[in-house]
Parts: structure tokens; C-alpha cells; sequence
């Protein structure tokens, strides 16, 4: 009786040792295409889901500049559920043409990182035509 307590015990231990969150993203880039420096913030939403069997926790989403702020669901995601990782991009004072940024994702998730993209091209708008 001991012995199929023990192996019971052992069996459930190594299922829930198993079990792990997976994330999986709807789209990895986003193009706003062209805008004018008139209007040099742009926004968009990355959408997330859990497809694995145990919490997903985003710990950090680090952008590479400053120009691009990401903000994320900051709760533990169940499985099956979705969040968010919402990215600003700031073209303020920046030189209008073509632009790629990334945003890393840190997670416990499978795969622990991923790499978004952000891209658009910013031309020249009507305020910096009158200077």
C-alpha cells in the first residue's frame, strides 16, 4: 500500500512538474505603413494567448528605444486565456523616413523570450513644410 502511495505521489508530482504555460501571439509585427510627423504617435496592440496547461507570467517587455513604450498584462494569464502588450511609439523629434523597432518579451512561457516588431515610415508633415 505504501509502495502505490508512493508511486502515485511520484506520477502526480511528475505531471504537474510538466505542466507549462506556452505563448502564442496572434500577429509578431505590426506596419502602420506611412503617417505624418504631424501625428507622430502610434499605437497598437499585440494579443497573446496561454495555449499551455500551467499560468503564463509576463515578467518584462523591454523595448530597443525609448521612442517605443510596451505595457503588458501584468496577471497571471490561465490557460486559455489571452492578454495584451500594448506598444506607444513616439516619432516625436525624429527624422521622418523608415523605422524598425523590437520589443522583447521575457516570460516563463515556452518560448521564455520573443521578439516583436514594430515598423512604419514617417514622412514629412505639413508643420515642417512651413518652416
Amino acid at each position: 500500500m505504501k509502495k502505490a502511495f508512493a508511486l502515485i505521489a511520484f506520477l502526480a508530482m511528475t505531471v504537474i512538474c510538466m505542466a507549462e504555460p506556452v505563448i502564442s501571439f496572434d500577429k509578431k509585427e505590426w506596419d502602420w505603413g506611412s503617417f505624418s510627423e504631424d501625428n507622430p504617435i502610434q499605437k497598437c496592440v499585440f494579443t497573446f494567448t496561454n495555449t499551455g496547461d500551467a499560468p503564463l507570467v509576463i515578467n518584462q517587455a523591454v523595448a530597443s528605444c525609448g521612442c517605443t513604450v510596451p505595457k503588458f498584462t501584468k496577471t497571471p494569464v490561465r490557460p486559455g486565456e489571452t492578454g495584451t502588450i500594448n506598444v506607444t511609439y513616439s516619432g516625436k523629434g525624429k527624422v521622418p523616413g523608415h523605422f524598425r523597432k523590437s520589443i522583447t518579451v521575457h516570460s516563463n512561457g515556452k518560448p521564455e523570450i520573443v521578439r516583436l516588431y514594430i515598423e512604419g515610415i514617417m514622412t514629412e508633415g505639413k508643420v515642417a513644410n512651413k518652416k
